[in-house]
Order: C-alpha cells, then structure tokens, then sequence
C-alpha cells in the first residue's frame, strides 16, 4: 500500500512540475516552409521575464535526429529556470555542412530576435551541442562568416559541448578506416581535403572569445577523447575561461541520454556554468 501512495505522490509532483512548463513548437526560423528549419521553445510558466536562454543542437552524424527527441532536455532546463530552444536543421545528404551551419545561425538570429516573447533575454543566449551538434555549435561559434551570412554579430555569450566530434575533421578523415562512417561523413564533407580543414573548428579557435564548457564520456570514441582536450587547452593558452569535465563510465550516446534524468549531474555543471557567465 505505502508502495502504491509513493508512486502516486512521485506521478502527481510529475504531473505538476509539467504544468509549470510551457512549450511552443513546430515554429519556422528560415521564413519558409522546412520542417527542417523548425524550432521547438520550452519555457517556466512564471514571471521572469529576462532569463537565459540554451539553444540546443543535436547530434547524429549530421545525417540523422530531430528535435522532438529531446524533449525531455527542453522540460529539465526549462523546470531550472532556463529557457530552452531545440532546433531542426538540414541533414545529409540532403545538405552539406556549410548550409546546415548556414541554418543553424539562422535559427540563433530568431532565437535573437523573438525570444524575449518566451520569458528570455536576447543577450544571454547560450548553445549547447551533442555530437555533430555539437561540431555545428562551435564551427557557427568560431567561423564568423556563418554569423556575416546571417547578417548579425555572434550574439553567443557561452558553449556548451557535449562529447563534441569532428573538431578536427581534416586530422579524423585522414586517419580514418574507410568504414561506413566514414563514408556517411563524407556525404557531408566531400572527399576534397581542403573542405574538411575548413570544416574544422579547431582550425578558428584564434577566434573564440566566449566562455566554454567541455565534456567527454571515459569510453568515447578516440577522436573526441583526443581532441576535446586539445581544444581546452589552445582555449586555456588564450586566456578564455574553459572548464572541462571527463564522465566516468560513459561511452558517447550515454553522454547525452543520461540528461533524460533530471537530477543528472551535467544539469548542475551547466546551471552553475550559466549562472556565472550571467553574473559577469
């Protein structure tokens, strides 16, 4: 019996943590009609008016993902007082990297432009990338002619990287086994060698300027456990705050299912992570 009311109070606090969140979805950022320049907003049903604002960008091998997956990332940030945009961009092979970092600028200047109608403020935009997200998030960070195309200055006040791949894409493809990932990358990148140098963040890291956050799972793959690091340290020698955090145990899809949970603690690192570079 005490078993049962248990479950019943936990269902019942579920119920109204979910109704103090509210979402906007389906809403296009490009002024067309692409499902895949779509953007979902979730945000505390409260007061607040100027709260911070994550933009989050999924992973998938730039080839797959959609933002109705991550849901449950918009309803933990927003129940912590953070605003939180899930975008859609163009996929391989549909696109290639530069139009899906093109879109993904884009979608940062609506979140600019608008998102002061969802409880934030346009200047504490920050973004958050898994993966190949992740890859776009800092490439749209660091490359300024994806922030010149869209016709605004970089509005980014902090990164976020969850196990970030393809930081140094020129260094992975060239080493490379010739397996099926890499043949899916290269639907992204091309075969020219000079494309995957310029697809490669760490080749801007000169021109980082905003604060960084930095994770990579224990047993992720030997790129990212290489390169993150490399990248913590390039921000370090020039003097840009950068905090990085190796996750015990975790291989790299576990890197971001394990923020389906709440109390994960990435959300503590990366509230307090926020809070700070709004307080400055």
């Amino acid at each position: 019996m005490i078993k049962y009311l248990v479950l019943i109070m936990l269902l019942f606090q579920t119920i109204i943590t979910s109704a103090q969140v509210k979402s906007a979805k389906n809403i296009n950022y490009a002024n067309n009609s692409e499902v895949e320049n779509t953007l979902n907003i979730f945000y505390k049903n409260d007061d607040i008016k100027d709260k911070p604002v994550l933009v989050f960008i999924h992973g998938g091998s730039w080839s797959s993902g959609k933002k109705e997956t991550y849901w449950w990332l918009g309803r933990n940030f927003a129940r912590k007082g953070i605003v939180t945009v899930i975008i859609n961009y163009p996929l391989a092979p549909n696109a290639q990297y530069e139009k899906m970092s093109n879109d993904c600028a884009l979608a940062i200047k609506w979140v600019q432009q608008n998102i002061a109608n969802y409880t934030a403020s346009a200047d504490k935009i920050f973004v958050m990338g898994h993966s190949a997200g992740a890859h776009l998030s800092e490439l749209i960070n660091a490359d300024p002619k994806y922030f010149k195309h869209a016709r605004i200055k970089n509005p980014i006040k902090g990164v976020i990287l969850n196990d970030p791949f393809g930081l140094d894409l020129y260094e992975y493809l060239t080493t490379a086994e010739k397996d099926n990932f890499y043949f899916d990358f290269i639907r992204t990148f091309t075969v020219n060698t000079a494309t995957w140098k310029l697809a490669s963040p760490l080749d801007y890291v000169s021109n980082i300027k905003n604060p960084h956050l930095l994770f990579y799972g224990e047993k992720t793959y030997p790129a990212i456990k290489l390169q993150t690091p490399r990248l913590y340290e390039k921000l370090k020698a020039n003097n840009i705050p950068v905090e990085i955090k190796e996750i015990k145990g975790k291989s790299h899809v576990p890197m971001i299912s394990q923020m389906i949970f709440g109390g994960n603690d990435l959300y503590k690192d990366i509230v307090k992570f926020i809070e700070k570079e709004v307080a400055n």
